[in-house]
């Protein structure tokens, strides 16, 4: 009875400690990006937590997860250029969910792309991606982002659009036809063998609100 008791906790702490390996924490003093330069997080870990203190974006500089389902972000003073991007992918095609904490303390313009990828028949092995749920939260005691002039200081857009919405039946069925035709026989030039219909993925949601 002793040893399935002590089993027991074994497993479910293996458990935590699992799930705890699963999300990768980062924390910043001070992140400064050149014109241009790019942030890349990468790691294996399916989940990111990033705390930043000072986050400096120059103009075109971009904050980039790959393989992140899920990112939280908390950027407690923030100076954003103009073009900045933030942007993440999940994997399958998918795109990243955000949950976004930042003070600006200056604004040009900031993109925030969370769109589901398009599905290439014949190359890819998923179908078109979903695209992630952002959710922005500012403080409103720095600079208050508008989201309708993009030409206009302060400009914040989000892109929750889902994967395979810029592809055509006539393109997809032309391109299928030229990989059957190209092929090794059994179809083995194709990924499995499998063609997807060409269905769009989900919309993501998008809600920015201040504290």
């Amino acid at each position: 009875m002793k040893t399935k008791i002590i089993l027991g906790v074994f497993v479910a702490i293996l458990g935590v400690l699992n799930a705890q390996a699963q999300v990768n924490e980062h924390h910043f003093d001070k992140l400064v990006l050149n014109k241009k330069e790019k942030k890349v997080f990468s790691e294996r870990d399916s989940s990111a937590v990033v705390y930043i203190d000072t986050l400096i974006m120059k103009d075109k500089s971009s904050l980039q997860f790959f393989g992140k389902k899920d990112v939280k972000l908390i950027v407690k003073h923030a100076e954003i250029g103009n073009k900045a991007l933030i942007s993440g992918q999940a994997g399958q095609n998918n795109a990243s969910d955000f949950d976004i904490t930042i003070n600006f303390q200056k604004l040009g313009s900031l993109f925030v792309v969370a769109r589901g990828i398009d599905a290439f028949n014949g190359t890819r092995t998923f179908p078109n991606g979903n695209a992630g749920n952002v959710n922005i939260t500012y403080n409103r005691e720095g600079i208050s982002p508008q989201t309708t002039n993009k030409k206009g200081k302060y400009y914040l857009f989000v892109d929750v659009t889902p994967g395979g919405l810029r592809l055509t039946p006539t393109s997809e069925v032309a391109n299928i036809y030229s990989r059957i035709a190209t092929s090794a026989p059994g179809l083995r030039g194709l990924p499995q063998g499998q063609i997807y219909s060409g269905s769009p993925g989900l919309e993501g949601k998008v809600k920015i609100t201040s504290d």
